[in-house]
């Protein structure tokens, strides 16, 4: 929807100040601050990206068994009761 909003002066200019670091339309920063004021307060998210990259392990190192390597390590940090059991 078009309307026309008259803004104060320091308004104005907080606005453009935003706008400008934030590399964003003055449009966008007056939609955001006044979804924010309305009680909006979460702003739309930026898509989560993950940039796969291949991991080169050294030969000999099965990554089959990082699960078991991590139970390994839980179970020894545990306490033990006398009879040598895991509590």
């Amino acid at each position: 929807m078009r309307t026309t909003l008259t803004l104060e002066d320091d308004l104005s200019r907080r606005i453009a100040d935003l706008a400008r670091e934030t590399r964003r339309p003055f449009k966008a920063v007056v939609n955001e601050a006044l979804r924010r004021g309305l009680g909006d307060f979460s702003p739309p998210q930026p898509e989560f990206l993950i940039h796969p990259r291949a991991g080169h392990l050294r030969p000999g190192i099965d990554d089959r068994r990082f699960n078991e390597l991590a139970w390994e390590s839980d179970q020894d940090s545990l306490p033990r009761n006398p009879s040598g059991r895991n509590l």
